[in-house]
């Protein structure tokens, strides 16, 4: 289980930081550690649920399309007045038990849009802010385990994720003279709903129960236990932060040891 550390220091006072798919899940804990190290917080997605952090600004949007990031930027960026960090955590994943021949071209497409394009979308809209921000400015991108092995069920959303970790190191190398950071954090197996949702496709495909699936992906993690999101938000709160400004372009498993090398 995942224990609780001190409170957070007020590391964030007076940042603006704008968090992508920050409803649920690693999201709402990303966007309740922020707000917990004192920052002004914008959370997006297509809608609030009884997770998202209340203190939090949220604005419904969809960024799986260009016109959604333009509005939800400009929308974001109204409330907060600048941006300081960025937080690309928007994504999701739809499995398909019959393997990679079985997903047709139009999920490949969502898988992109969603998963990557809205990354090198928002990205691109705020870059100007962030140049304005200039050093100290940070960007975080939110990967994950498929990214380095993704099962066929998962194809399209591990290609997806790999463009990201691509983007992300070329967007640092681009941006370091800048003093602006660009990182990338891959998660390993972590309890949210949407890996629950994953893992309860493949329990009933075997015909297997959710906490059989779970508790064989549990065995196979070094550490003897899945990831909380409050696991993954404490690394990139660490990314996001001054105490990492001599860190960039790094891309970083946050995995109980589960993943291969990076």
């Amino acid at each position: 289980m995942f224990r609780t550390v001190a409170p957070p220091p007020p590391d964030f006072a007076g940042k603006r930081v704008i968090v992508t798919g920050g409803s649920r899940g690693i999201g709402a804990a990303i966007v309740q550690r922020f707000l917990d190290g004192g920052a002004d917080v914008v959370a997006t997605a297509r809608s609030a649920t009884e997770q998202t952090p209340q203190r939090a600004t949220f604005i419904a949007g969809d960024v799986s399309t260009l016109t959604g990031v333009r509005a939800l930027t400009a929308a974001a960026l109204e409330a907060l007045g600048g941006v300081d960090v960025l937080i690309n955590n928007a994504g999701a994943a739809r499995t398909h038990l019959g393997g990679t021949s079985t997903i047709p071209d139009e999920e490949w497409l969502d898988a992109l849009n969603l998963n990557y394009l809205s990354a090198v979308r928002v990205t691109g809209e705020l870059l100007p802010t962030l140049r304005e921000t200039g050093p100290g400015a940070a960007i975080v991108n939110i990967s994950s385990g498929a990214a380095l092995t993704a099962p066929p069920l998962l194809a399209h959303y591990g290609a997806a994720k790999a463009a990201l970790n691509a983007y992300g190191k070329a967007l640092a190398t681009e941006l370091a003279p800048e003093g602006i950071r660009v990182t990338t954090v891959v998660p390993g197996t972590v309890l949210t709903p949407g890996a629950d949702a994953i893992r309860q496709d493949i329990a009933d495909a075997t015909g297997a129960s959710l906490a059989e699936t779970t508790a064989d992906v549990t065995a196979a993690i070094p550490l003897g236990r899945p990831g909380d999101p409050r696991d993954v938000a404490e690394a990139v709160a660490y990314l996001a932060s001054d105490r990492a400004q001599w860190v960039t372009g790094v891309t970083l498993a946050v995995d109980g040891g589960q993943l291969p090398g990076i």
